[in-house]
């Protein structure tokens, strides 16, 4: 999908409006012209856009007053456009099993859900020392990192300025320990989580 800013902005355009349009159901380009007031050739043109950025796609045909119409739906990669409650959820999740585990089973069960991550990297990408790191690297950029190594003098750090579980580690800073186990699985290696929480949260992995 095209690296668009899909935001407020985006909505109020008029290829964001056939996005909304499209969302409560397949729409012909004449039905498309009608809710928008715009022209059928304007409607074509935006779904023409929309369609190379892998958002609309056709759905197939439908009968007309005089002859059959294409009718435009979403695409699959079109449902990353809206919100989800993804963040609440994992929060909730997360003061659920706190209230209900004791404080060496919650980090155990951290620990465990990292370990999994781990063990799903292929064995393939981790024939060596410096391998594994790039797979760790690229484990956490999956999960919405910003990940680097970074060697300092003897020591081996992965470190980002951007953290995967930035919307939750402020109310459950134990969920740290889920990418320390992740990078503990992949690199084979003891690790140390040393992340900044203060601000905007940055994580940091002392590898050895």
């Amino acid at each position: 999908m095209a690296q668009t800013k899909f935001d407020e902005r985006f909505f109020s355009s008029t290829r964001g409006r056939i996005v909304l349009e499209l969302r409560t159901g397949d729409r012909t380009v004449n039905e498309l012209a009608d809710a928008l007031g715009i022209t059928d050739n304007a409607v074509r043109a935006h779904l023409l856009a929309l369609e190379r950025d892998n958002l609309v796609m056709p759905k197939g045909m439908i009968k007309g007053f005089r002859k059959p119409h294409f009718a435009y739906g979403l695409a699959e990669d079109a449902r990353h456009l809206f919100p989800a409650a993804y963040d609440s959820l994992l929060n909730r999740l997360l003061a659920g099993f706190k209230n209900n585990l004791t404080p060496k089973a919650f980090l155990k069960t951290l620990r465990e859900v990292g370990k999994g991550i781990g063990k799903d990297v292929p064995a393939g990408s981790m024939k060596t020392a410096d391998k594994r790191l790039e797979a760790a690297v690229s484990t956490l950029e999956e999960l919405g990192g910003a990940a680097a190594i970074i060697r300092e003098n003897k020591k081996v750090v992965i470190a980002s300025e951007c953290c995967p579980f930035a919307d939750v580690v402020a109310e459950h800073p134990e969920v740290c320990k889920v990418a320390e186990s992740l990078v503990a699985e992949i690199t084979g290696e003891e690790v140390t989580e040393c992340c900044d929480r203060t601000g905007l949260p940055k994580c940091r992995f002392e590898i050895g």
